[in-house]
């Protein structure tokens, strides 16, 4: 066994790699530039932490997801690996004590955002690690073209310059030939190993069909099947009435969107993973690094906003290798839905920076201060207090964002952290003079083994559970401890969090960049045009994806284009197929086609055996 074999094998129980994984990880041990493009489900992390455990020095994984970024650290800290990862929400202590931990040696692996790794601090530190890997995750955010496109990418060759021979490892799962050329410059990567696995899912059947009702036609292929799926939404409205319409048909689902608490979050996908749930309803936050292999359905109750998005969120059904189908439902007005939204997602300029000095003066932030420091929003308050269009404002912070003002992050909790900062001998001392404060900190101090040395997120309904106190006396209690200088506390939060990047400038001075409208904005165009082409496309779906991606391959003979144009044209079966967006019985069919039973009955069979569609309870339904 190579060294990456027996590193899988003792930290993952794995004893092969998956297809494309080995190449990709050798190339990295061996300190080349690597640029690999693997498909949602193609295992992109264990690309990195493979290498990063194998080479010497302490391995920085760049990361625009927080959520990702937290749950990796917590699987790595579970297979007995040392990392932290530096997110919106710390305190500037938090932050020193960790970049402090990885400068001596105490850290594997480090995760931080585009945006953090730019802060002074963090870069006085990275200038004193010894760094053997740098990883960039989601590297399509780096492309103006890509779409997700994050300008504090564009500084990431800066850590390069401070180490010139150190390797980087730039890892996507969606990249057109634009974007892969892209990366390759803004990251200045030298003789690029590039690794790309092929696009071609030869298990996920693609079906795009267009309906009077996309809500019954959901329902309707919900209610025939039994197996695992996710519904993908593009809002939280969407994912709250699709629930509501799946529990209300006795269809059991989950539902998933950056509005719930950690823990609300964890339970569904805990009761999704177990299988108590049937069917995860979700916007897009949900699905990175989550690898359940026996998804059987993906359904999409909206167009979403690119192909880029379509195909890594299709690619989460069959990871397994089985047949998995993919359905997207569309009503004509969802594609004029998606242009009206593509253009709202740029206000005006006047909205844009009126938005700016609303949220500068709701957070109480002088003209001159605020840099590098983050802020708990609630956005919904601020925009009743100044009058302000809810819809508009969001999209000014995201304005605001590409032009490299603030960084937001929409509202991803953060349970309460802390740290104590006094000896054993100082605690005791405040225990003696304060002793109503003497049980929750001799629970913290047995509870969280280094409590003293960095900071813990804490379990608050289990303490106050253990000290019979609910949970504004908790708070009460850490807060004075707080204030007499016992504890550095970082209390929980559900709000999104806004951080400046720059110090909050007077109106005059604020500069929008022309391409982050006129580039920016063609290009989401662009890209809102090729997701309705695919939609009204009569060309194989497989097809369609991969030349967009610059692939190319085969008809696949398995998406709703190719089994259409397997029948003879006006079939019977092709017209059974048309008629069966919505579920009908033998005699509703045969009354629709105008023909006998015995005709209607013979096309149905044949059907059923290339497994088109299905029978349940006395109704055809699409299968």
């Amino acid at each position: 066994m190579s060294q990456s074999e027996v590193v899988l094998k003792q930290y993952w129980g794995f004893d092969h790699f998956r297809p494309n994984q080995q190449a990709i990880v050798e190339d990295a041990i061996a300190g080349h530039d690597v640029l690999a493009l693997l498909p949602t489900g193609g295992g992109k992390s264990i690309c990195f932490q493979i290498p990063g455990l194998i080479r010497e020095g302490i391995t920085v994984v760049i990361s625009p997801l927080i959520a990702l970024m937290q749950d990796q650290v917590e699987n790595l800290n579970k297979r007995g690996l040392r990392a932290k990862a530096i997110t919106s929400g710390m305190s500037y202590k938090e932050i020193d004590y960790i970049l402090d931990n990885a400068r001596f040696g105490g850290l594997d692996f480090l995760y931080t955002s585009p945006e953090r790794c730019q802060s002074t601090l963090f870069i006085e530190r990275f200038k004193a690690m010894h760094v053997g890997l740098l990883v960039v995750d989601e590297a399509h955010c780096i492309s103006e073209w890509g779409h997700d496109f994050r300008p504090s990418f564009l500084q990431l060759k800066n850590l390069r310059t401070l180490k010139p021979e150190l390797p980087i490892l730039a890892l996507t799962a969606t990249a057109t030939e634009r974007v892969k050329a892209d990366i390759i410059s803004q990251l200045e990567l030298k003789k690029v190993r590039t690794h790309e696995a092929s696009f071609v899912r030869s298990n996920l059947h693609y079906q795009v069909k267009k309906t009077d009702n996309k809500l019954e036609s959901i329902l309707a292929y919900c209610r025939t099947s039994k197996a695992i799926g996710i519904v993908y939404c593009q809002t939280r409205r969407s994912v709250k009435e699709m629930a509501k319409a799946l529990m209300a048909n006795n269809i059991s689902c989950g539902i998933y969107h950056g509005g719930l608490t950690k823990l609300e979050r964890e339970q569904m996908l805990k009761d999704w993973m177990t299988e108590k749930r049937q069917i995860m309803v979700a916007t897009n936050a949900f699905g990175m690094g989550i690898d359940k292999s026996n998804v059987r359905f993906v359904l999409h109750y909206e167009v979403p906003s690119s192909l880029e998005a379509y195909f890594q969120e299709a690619g989460r059904g069959g990871r397994d290798g089985e047949i998995s189908k993919a359905w997207m439902f569309f009503e004509d007005k969802d594609l004029e839905n998606l242009r009206s939204a593509t253009l709202k997602k740029f206000p005006a300029k006047e909205d844009v920076l009126n938005s700016y000095r609303a949220i500068s003066n709701f957070l109480k932030i002088a003209i001159g201060s605020g840099k590098e420091e983050t802020y708990p929003l609630d956005l919904k308050k601020m925009c009743q207090v100044y009058k302000l269009d809810y819809e508009t404002t969001f999209h000014s912070l995201k304005i605001l964002e590409l032009n490299e003002n603030l960084l937001f992050s929409e509202g991803t909790f953060h349970p309460t952290k802390l740290r104590f900062l006094v000896t054993n001998r100082e605690l005791y001392n405040f225990q003696i003079q304060y002793e109503s404060i003497h049980p929750l900190s001799t629970l913290l101090v047995r509870s969280y083994p280094g409590i003293f040395e960095y900071f813990h997120a804490i379990h608050e309904d289990e303490i106050c559970k253990r000290l019979k106190i609910n949970s504004e006396r908790l708070t009460q209690q850490l807060e004075f401890m707080q204030l007499h200088g016992i504890i550095d506390l970082n209390l929980r939060s559900n709000l999104p969090t806004v951080t400046y990047i720059t110090e909050r400038l007077p109106d005059t001075h604020i500069y929008l960049k022309p391409s982050i409208y006129k580039e920016r904005r063609d290009n989401a165009i662009q890209k809102a045009e090729s997701m309705i082409e695919f939609c009204l496309a009569s060309t194989c779906r497989t097809q369609q994806v991969l030349a967009y991606f610059g692939q190319d391959s085969d008809p696949c003979g398995t998406c709703d284009v190719c089994l259409k144009n397997a029948f003879p044209e006006n079939s019977m079966e092709q017209e059974i197929l048309t008629v069966l967006e919505t579920p009908a019985s033998l005699i509703d069919l045969s009354t629709k086609l105008g023909a006998s039973e015995q005709e209607t009955e013979a096309a149905l069979r044949n059907l059923i055996n290339k497994e088109q569609i299905i029978w349940m309870e006395g109704k055809f339904y699409l299968n």
